[in-house]
């Protein structure tokens, strides 16, 4: 069996601390089409720009949380042996 990620000590990843920091690359998938769309609104506005722009705002806020929030971390079996990200997105101990 091929292993991309050899078995490391599960106790060293759950001692990880994520911050929202750790996210801007993901975040930035997003925000910089966004910004070079604005670039070109601002050029030459166009309805479809800005569609497409808003487009990629809604699926990019919405869809993280949607895919995070309700898909993903819900039913990862990591979080039961320690997931950081399970820290940072965690809205019940607040």
């Amino acid at each position: 069996m091929f292993l991309v990620f050899p078995k490391g000590q599960t106790e060293e990843f759950g001692k990880m601390k994520i911050t929202w920091e750790d996210i801007v690359p993901d975040f930035l998938v997003f925000i910089i089409p966004v910004l070079a769309g604005i670039v070109l609104l601002i050029q030459e506005f166009t309805l479809i720009i800005l569609i497409l722009i808003l487009s990629l705002v809604l699926l990019g806020f919405l869809g993280n949380a949607l895919m995070r929030g309700q898909l993903a971390c819900r039913y990862c079996k990591q979080r039961e042996i320690g997931c950081p990200a399970q820290q940072l997105f965690d809205t019940t101990k607040k």
